[in-house]
Formats: C-alpha cells, sequence, structure tokens
C-alpha cells in the first residue's frame, strides 16, 4: 500500500492562480523547474471557477475539484484590494472571504486533499501589540480597524486548520507574507496594494509631466517581499513544512522601511524626475507592522532574498513592457 501511495502522482491545484503570488508559482514551477518528476500543476482562475460565487454554490468547487482530482492544494483565491477599498467595504471582504476558505477547506476535506497551504496576510494581526510579531500573536487582539473584515476571514483559516486538524488528523496549514510586490500585481490607483499603485502612479506622472501624488505621509514602514520570492517558498511549505501553525514568509526586521525610501526607490526604476508630493490628507493605515522571520530562518538559515531595490525594477520593467495588459 505504501509503494501506491508513494507511486501516485502529487497533483497540486492552485486557487487564485491568475493572481500576483500565482502567477509566481505558475513562473517558478514551469520556468525555473520547480515542477518535480511526476508532479501535476493547474493553476486555477476566476474564469473557471469563480470561488466567491461558487461559495454559494458548492456544486461547482466540486466540480472543480472532481475533474482535477487535487492531492494538494494552494490556496490563494481572495477577495482582496487596497487600503481604502477595504475602509469602504469591510462587510464585503468579510463575508465574501469567509465564505471562499470554508468552500475551498471543506472541499479538500471531503475529496481527501493531503495538504492544503492557504495565503493569509500580515496585516491578520493585532493592532495594539508589542514588535516584533511573530506566528503565536495572531489572535491576540483585534486588528486595525482599516481592514478588520479580510483580517477576521483570514484569521479563521487558522482556527479551520486546527479544527481539520484536532478532528479529522487533516495537514492544512497557511503562511503569512508580508507585502508582497513584483510582475502581474493589481496596478490600479484605488485598488492597488501600496508599491504597485504607486508605480502606476508614478508611471503616469511621468508621462503627463506632472508631480507624483502619494496619498499619506510615507512614514509607515513595510517589509516588502518580491513575489518569486514568496513562490519558492511555499514550494517549500507544500513539500517539506509540516507543522498546522502558520509561518511568516518575510525578509527580516532590519529590512522594513518608510513607504517614503521605496518611493525613491520606484522614482529611480522609472526615471521621475519630477515633484514628489505627499498627500497627508488621506489615511496612513497602520503605522507599522514588525514581522518577525525567526521561524522561517530557523528552517531555511540560508535562504537568499531579492533586495527591495532589484525587486521594484523587475517589476517596473515588467509594468512598463505589459502595459496593456496590466490590470490597472
Amino acid at each position: 500500500m505504501d509503494s501506491q501511495t508513494k507511486a501516485e502522482p502529487m497533483r497540486v491545484l492552485v486557487t487564485g492562480g491568475s493572481g500576483l503570488v500565482g502567477k509566481a508559482i505558475e513562473h517558478v514551477v514551469k520556468q525555473e523547474g520547480g515542477c518535480l518528476e511526476g508532479e501535476q500543476w493547474t493553476f486555477l482562475c476566476s474564469k473557471e471557477a469563480n470561488l466567491v460565487c461558487s461559495a454559494r454554490d458548492l456544486q461547482q468547487t466540486r466540480a472543480v475539484f472532481e475533474k482535477y482530482r487535487p492531492t494538494h492544494v494552494i490556496h490563494l483565491a481572495a477577495k482582496v484590494g487596497g487600503l481604502y477599498l477595504h475602509m469602504k467595504e469591510n462587510l464585503h471582504f468579510l463575508r465574501d472571504n469567509l465564505r471562499i476558505n470554508d468552500n475551498v477547506l471543506q472541499t479538500s476535506h471531503e475529496r481527501g486533499v493531503t495538504k492544503v497551504v492557504s495565503c493569509l496576510s500580515s496585516c491578520i494581526f493585532p493592532d495594539k501589540t508589542t514588535y516584533p510579531i511573530d506566528e503565536s500573536m495572531i489572535h491576540n487582539g483585534p486588528p486595525h480597524d482599516s481592514n478588520f473584515g479580510y483580517s477576521h476571514a483570514k484569521r479563521m483559516i487558522d482556527i479551520q486548520n486546527r479544527g481539520y486538524f484536532a478532528q479529522h488528523g487533516r495537514r492544512y496549514t497557511a503562511v503569512i507574507p508580508t507585502n508582497v510586490y513584483g510582475p502581474h500585481d493589481n496596478f490600479n490607483f484605488e485598488n492597488g496594494h501600496v508599491l504597485s499603485a504607486l508605480m502606476h502612479k508614478t508611471y503616469v506622472a511621468k508621462k503627463e509631466g506632472t508631480p507624483l501624488q502619494v496619498w499619506g505621509s510615507g512614514t509607515p514602514r513595510r517589509q516588502f517581499i518580491y513575489s518569486l520570492d514568496v513562490a519558492r517558498l511555499f514550494l517549500w511549505v507544500l513539500r517539506e513544512y509540516d507543522e498546522i501553525d502558520p509561518i511568516i514568509l518575510s525578509v527580516g526586521e532590519e529590512e522594513e522601511l518608510p513607504i517614503k525610501d521605496a518611493v525613491e526607490m520606484i522614482a529611480d526604476a522609472l526615471d521621475f524626475k519630477g515633484q514628489i508630493v505627499f498627500d497627508t490628507s488621506k489615511s496612513d493605515g497602520q503605522m507599522k507592522k514588525t514581522a518577525s522571520n525567526a521561524k522561517l530562518r530557523r528552517y531555511l538559515p540560508d535562504f537568499t532574498f531579492t533586495p527591495l531595490s532589484e525587486g521594484i525594477k523587475k517589476t517596473c520593467d515588467w509594468f512598463v513592457n505589459n502595459y496593456d495588459i496590466a490590470r490597472t
């Protein structure tokens, strides 16, 4: 029986496969030799299975799992957006993401999926806390009020993972990346992540010869991680990481820097020479959320992260070269 189990190929289904992290994983699997012999990878986009909708119609997700018969799932599908969209639609983010996650995890359990690796976010941590944050502190207080809906929905994945293990012995786990950026991000001014939105704004300001308007003061500090680094770590978690408790995927605490510094790197990458104006009438959101990567370093002491300036340059180049197809 053991030999039969070992002989069965690993069939990996990636939900949210057309998003920032999904595209990065696809690149690592297909372009960097990340696919091992016998593995089968399917990258699911919303066109094939809209998991927000199918959360209300469980049959659609079950049909996808029946079609691809995954043994492993990387769960990335989520309703996501930038700070200002979260502030406007906290309830929508809560309800949609609770449904998506319950749908995927329960269907995985019903289908006997060996392992699920879900993607959480550093915004789930308590707003009032001590730093650096580590994996044991997720549930130690309410998250920041600006995105409480999304944060609580993501926290519940950790609770569900514990439940599936305690009740059914399922080895479902989660990763917590800090601020991810890279090719295939959402570069929309309002709904995009901070770096991608700033890249688009800088591109337009340079093209039109206008000042670059940055929302907020530029003083909040963040740890940024390049999407391809996240993808490489996802593959390690899928194959090697055996804990149910989540693991933070992040550069070190010493790499945290003000958004203002990242804006300057973007301006350099796009050769923007104009004026940079910080609009302090706009919300800064959380001022800092320093995360510890000590747990990751215990497992992978030698993992090399892409330097921020290099990753920003690569992302800006991708955006300029793919402007017609980029999500703007």
